[in-house]
């Protein structure tokens, strides 16, 4: 019997945990520089770093509990449509993957990212293409990662990193390259797709792209706590001047004297704000002008605003915008990237499914109940189901927790894949299914050969869990 993970599984999960121990002896440096880069703060982009670390430590849990192989055992025998051949199937690293740092998370979605820690839980090489809005951050992160690597015996070649967008573009198209994962615009995503589909062997590219994450308020919640579901929904679409994927940009709110409420609530907290610090002067420029064009769309009022701009920096003022979820606009169902957000007025049921049904698919969708209602909230989340993949209730899509039952994708244009990119799922992206039939026990890999009984297994068509 097994007494233990594969000699492949240790060395991955001893390089993950490599990995966190060595950004985590160099947090003041990282952070500093990742302060200086993109004026995020050092309460976030401590809170940043530390949820990088975790989540190397969290896949490497993940490798030594074994059971995102999927390691499948069919011996030869008689069945039903004749005799089958002996079959065994896991899932192997598909080769070495690219990955595209984001701008809005330095140190959650960049060089040592999500998808970083996933691709090498997979077991692939990884090379980063780093993000111009922090370059340094990028380059001291790689630095570290990559030092720590080779002192933990990893292979030459396990990490890599490019700066510039030729460089990115040959990434892509570059023959060893087997996958790509990408957070950013639809724009830029489509970009990458068309460089893939030019090679000769086009190759999966796993994008999150573009996200509107609508919150409905039902009449029972705005009457129940109206003023507090404004206050909140204003913190959650400012949180980090607005620059998360989960921002909820619109929000379905009743018509009448509670649903009055909720936007009196929102409209004081926009005009108490601040301006806030965009990540670059793109960013800025392109949150400026589409703010501005949303509050110009036919139907749609401009509620409240926060402090003018002082002209330092990169900023983008909170704003506040009013329509009607009757004749709902096409310019509000579209993501802007920044602080601003739309409240859509709705008057009756038959106005609130309308005007869900028109809405693009997100990563999340939010309901907000009153205290034990069921029936519309079942209705809502019936419409909502299709549009997202995460449902969230009486809470804010800000925020995504890595765990093993988190989901962060969801339908064309918020991602392109079935895959999350949050979670230990996340791993599966760069995996690919391997079946060996008829294989001698040589040939094998460790957790298909027979008494084996380290890692979740089905053999047979019953599941076998490690003993």
């Amino acid at each position: 019997m097994s007494a233990g993970p594969s000699s492949r599984t240790s060395r991955w999960a001893a390089l993950l945990r490599t990995l966190a121990d060595a950004l985590e002896a160099r947090r003041d440096d990282i952070v500093a520089v990742a302060d200086r880069e993109t004026a995020l703060g050092t309460t976030r982009l401590n809170g940043e770093l530390t949820r990088t670390t975790y989540q190397l430590r969290l896949f490497a849990e993940v490798l030594e509990e074994g059971s995102y192989l999927e390691a499948t055992i069919d011996h030869a025998a008689d069945t039903p449509m004749g005799p089958r051949p002996d079959l065994r199937r896991m899932l192997l690293p598909v080769g070495p993957v690219a990955v595209f740092g984001a701008s809005n998370f330095p140190l959650a979605f960049s060089v040592p990212g999500g998808d970083t820690a996933s691709a090498l839980a997979a077991g692939c090489p990884v090379i980063v293409k780093a993000h111009g809005s922090h370059p340094a951050t990028s380059q001291l992160a790689f630095e570290v990662m990559d030092r720590a690597a080779h002192e933990a015996g990893a292979p030459d070649g396990t990490l890599g990193i490019v700066h510039g967008l030729e460089a990115g573009a040959a990434l892509v198209a570059h023959p060893a390259v087997r996958a790509v994962g990408f957070t950013g615009s639809v724009a830029g995503g489509k970009a990458l797709l068309q460089i893939i589909e030019g090679r000769p062997d086009p190759i999966p590219f796993f994008g999150e792209l573009s996200s509107l994450n609508p919150v409905v308020v039902t009449p029972a919640a705005a009457a129940e706590r109206g003023n507090r579901i404004g206050e909140e929904l204003v913190g959650s679409f400012t949180l980090g001047a607005g620059q998360f994927c989960t921002k909820p940009g619109l929000v379905l709110v009743p018509a009448g004297a509670e649903g009055d409420t909720v936007v009196d609530a929102m409209a004081a907290a926009v005009r108490s704000s601040s301006p806030q610090y965009m990540l670059n002067a793109g960013i800025a420029a392109s949150y400026g002008r589409i703010s501005a064009s949303l509050a110009s769309a036919p139907g749609v009022r401009e509620v409240a605003r926060g402090a003018d701009a002082d002209g330092t920096g990169f900023q983008g003022v909170p704003t506040l915008l009013e329509t009607s979820a009757a004749e709902l606009p096409h310019e509000v169902t579209e993501e802007c990237f920044g602080p601003v957000a739309v409240v859509a007025r709705y008057d009756g049921e038959d106005q609130l499914f309308a005007a869900v049904d028109a809405l693009p698919s997100s990563l999340t969708a939010t309901v907000q109940r009153g205290s034990g209602e069921t029936a519309l909230p079942s209705r809502v989340s019936d419409k909502l189901l299709g549009r997202a993949g995460r449902l969230v209730y009486d809470a804010y899509p800000t925020g995504v927790a890595v765990s093993w039952a988190q989901h962060h994708g969801g339908p064309w244009p918020s991602t392109n894949s079935q895959h999350t990119s949050v979670g230990t799922s996340a791993v599966r992206r760069f995996l690919r299914p391997v079946t060996w039939q008829g294989a001698p026990e040589e040939v094998l890999p460790e957790e298909l050969r027979d008494g084996y009984d380290a890692v979740p297994r089905r053999v047979d068509g019953v599941l076998r869990l490690p003993r």
